[in-house]
């Protein structure tokens, strides 16, 4: 395989999987919790996913070809905490999440290279990529730590369970050896 084609479908899925690893993290909370800000200096689990979905929505929108700063984008406006509900917050993650995704589908393997701007900094695509693939997955670690301190009932493990690694590698190496995206496992695990 193509490796340009080889790392757009590697995106793709551990965009998937930190995707779906915030929302277990939030399906395991009270609605209300996702509020909770414990002091002045951090963000609510609602306001981080209002700062991403934003940052994805000014990113990827028409990225090749405008600035991925958008002027519309209200930045500071991201971290004030004015969703009031579930569905709020799950809608504005899903329509940044959806504009990432749409924005990988849609692009083409020998685009990687193309030069775009984010704040008039010129990035391949691929060093955009891996900017938000280090940024995202910062985040969707706050909300999951975020989350196991919120929840007032036992944890649900988004990983390998405390006491487990032996059984997991067990597994792992009672099979062929194969090459394959570890999110393949990972998506179906916590499905």
């Amino acid at each position: 395989m193509e490796v340009n084609k080889w790392y757009l479908e590697s995106v793709k899925k551990q965009v998937l999987y930190y995707k779906m690893l915030g929302e277990k993290a939030m399906d395991q909370l009270e609605p209300e919790k996702l509020f909770v800000a414990v002091n002045e200096d951090t963000n609510s689990i609602a306001t981080i996913i209002k700062h991403i979905s934003g940052n994805m929505l000014s990113r990827w929108t028409d990225f090749l070809t405008t600035d991925g700063e958008k002027e519309w984008r209200n930045r500071d406006a991201e971290f004030e905490n004015d969703l009031e509900s579930k569905e709020e917050v799950l809608d504005v993650w899903n329509k940044g999440w959806d504009c990432f995704l749409e924005a990988l589908k849609n692009l083409k393997p020998e685009q990687l290279s193309d030069i775009i701007y984010i704040r008039n900094e010129g990035h391949t695509v691929i060093e955009a990529i891996n900017r938000q693939l280090a940024h995202y997955p910062y985040h969707v670690g706050q909300i999951v730590f975020y989350a196991k301190q919120l929840k007032n009932s036992p944890w649900n493990s988004l990983s390998i369970p405390l006491n487990n690694s032996g059984n997991y590698n067990a597994e792992k190496f009672a099979k062929e050896k194969e090459i394959k995206n570890f999110t393949d496992d990972e998506l179906e695990r916590l499905k």
